[in-house]
């Protein structure tokens, strides 16, 4: 059932108009029920997978609160007789018990994840590396990829964290972590929430809001048409493109990362908004993924924008915990003694970002060109952070100049082509394929075809430029509208203009929209990894 389907609309509705019309202490069974529904129809045989996740989520948190719960009681009932120096051990005592338990969790949290989303990648590699000796080959099982396995298994395991941290209490009605872990409109592309703010809306008794259910719509439309208009318009030249690359080399190269730069902003934050926009309609709000991030200046600063709780999530479970572990302290307090303060001090920051950015690129896909894509915006970050001095040192030298419009211009000009050159190993999947297109930008001499028709040549006619386009600046345009106080909440204030711009926008869908017969819908690509 894909969001953009009529299916899904139908589905959403009732769904809304359930969650309003039943009692209200039962509005959280309503959404529960949806999302098992939701899917039931995306897959029968994925429910397995996401009851696997949610038993070995309740069962492990639930041992740690039980061990916390304890420890805490037993601290309480001693400590007129416990010496400071006691308590302190006991704690740690039970602090090691709780890693145990939770340990036992994330192994077979992302166990699961593991072998279904990369035993083929593995072993694909391991022939590789036999076929240079002999013939032999290790068959490659093709195993199921359930529908958002990698968002609700983060998510459920950010919550054990959280548990073994005291961030949170465990959840202790099994029914209600099923609803956090399978939460359907979050289900294909995330965000990726927390218990400790996802938890208390999904479980409230939520009133009827006219505000936040037409604030909600108009964000749901907005989905539609980024969706639909922008990025799967484009996703038809982006397909040509990268199926025929002996023939798109050099200028259409540097098309390619535009018109990928557009679909995927389009089909990502249009799937966001329709996510966020159907939840804020029942009085639930997610966590917000983006933030203009093709405005920024900087690679680092990109990265604090896009997709922000998956970085939050990288950040908090992933480089902080590695920076401070006893391996780390050692392998610092080791390369000051031997190479200096200056240069020890970097090794563990750059060896835990390092790590951090390599998991990033695997959790996108299993793939090598997913892998060198997360080292590559490692690289481009850390690079800069060396390079901060010489900043520094320009700007002061040239205040006038990085002060004016023209320089921020170049800067986040610089940035977005970056991000795309990168971006594009996910069109292109081969890596050395990818780098020598990189290099024919310079070496193939065609970018004169831009004006001579080889802009229509690879599946987009004048119309379908028109409609990029049109609804890139459309979507420019409403960004920069919406930077104090968002397009859709100044448009839920007038009821009338809401109506019409959702009219509006519904006309556009249906005239500009890529549908219909001999259309073939494309799922959201983060859907596809």
């Amino acid at each position: 059932m894909q969001f953009t389907s009529f299916s899904f609309l139908l589905f959403a509705a009732l769904t809304v108009l359930l969650y309003f019309t039943v009692p209200k202490r039962g509005q959280w069974w309503v959404l529960l029920a949806a999302s098992y529904i939701f899917y039931f129809f995306a897959g029968a045989e994925f429910l397995i997978f996401i009851l696997y996740t949610t038993c070995v989520t309740y069962f492990t948190a639930r041992l740690m609160q039980k061990q916390a719960d304890g420890e805490d009681a037993y601290v309480a009932a001693h400590r007129d007789t416990m010496e400071k120096a006691e308590r302190k051990a006991y704690r740690a005592s039970g602090k090691r018990k709780r890693l145990h338990i939770l340990t036992i969790g994330l192994l077979l949290g992302f166990g699961m994840l593991a072998v279904l989303k990369y035993t083929a990648f593995v072993l694909t590699g391991v022939n590789s590396v036999i076929g240079l000796f002999s013939s032999a080959r290790v068959t490659v099982p093709t195993l199921l990829l359930p529908l958002g396995i990698s968002f609700y298994t983060f998510q459920s395991m950010g919550y054990l964290i959280d548990v073994y941290r005291k961030t949170v209490r465990a959840e202790g009605n099994f029914f209600r972590l099923a609803l956090f872990v399978s939460f359907f409109p979050q289900l294909i592309q995330g965000p990726i929430s927390r218990f400790s703010s996802l938890g208390e809306q999904l479980f409230a008794e939520h009133s009827f809001d006219g505000f936040s259910f037409r604030a909600g719509l108009c964000r749901v439309a907005w989905g539609f048409f980024k969706k639909m208009v922008v990025a799967d318009t484009a996703m038809l030249a982006v397909k040509e493109l990268t199926q025929n690359t002996a023939e798109f080399t050099g200028v259409y190269v540097f098309l390619l990362i535009l018109l990928y730069s557009a679909q995927i902003y389009g089909d990502f934050t249009g799937g966001i908004d329709i996510t966020i926009g159907l939840s804020e309609m029942m009085g639930i709000r997610l966590a917000e993924n983006f933030d203009r991030p093709f405005s920024s200046k900087s690679t680092k600063e990109y990265w604090r924008r896009w997709h922000m709780t998956m970085g939050t999530w990288f950040t908090d479970y992933v480089f902080y915990p590695l920076s401070v572990t006893n391996s780390m302290q050692r392998l610092s307090k080791w390369s000051r003694a031997k190479l200096g303060d200056k240069v020890g001090k970097r090794i563990p920051v750059y060896l835990a970002t390092i790590v951090t950015w390599f998991l990033t690129g695997l959790w996108h896909g299993a793939g090598l060109n997913f892998i060198v894509w997360g080292l590559l915006n490692c690289l481009v970050i850390l690079v800069s952070q060396e390079l901060q001095p010489l900043y520094t040192r320009f700007h002061q030298r040239f205040p006038r100049l990085t002060a004016s419009a023209p320089w921020g211009l170049w800067q986040v000009t610089r940035t977005f082509l970056l991000m795309g050159l990168i971006r594009s190993l996910d069109c292109y999947r081969d890596v050395a394929l990818t780098f020598r297109l990189w290099w024919s930008m310079l070496t193939a001499g065609n970018w004169s075809e831009i004006f001579t028709g080889g802009l229509t040549s690879f599946g987009l006619g004048v119309a379908e430029w028109c409609v990029i386009l049109g609804g890139v600046a459309v979507i420019c345009i409403a960004s920069h509208m919406g930077k104090e106080t968002p397009v859709r909440e100044k448009l839920a204030r007038r009821p009338v203009l809401t109506c019409f711009c959702l009219c509006l926008l519904a006309v556009v869908i249906l005239l500009f929209g890529a549908y219909g017969i001999g259309y073939d819908a494309s799922q959201f690509i983060y859907n596809q990894f």
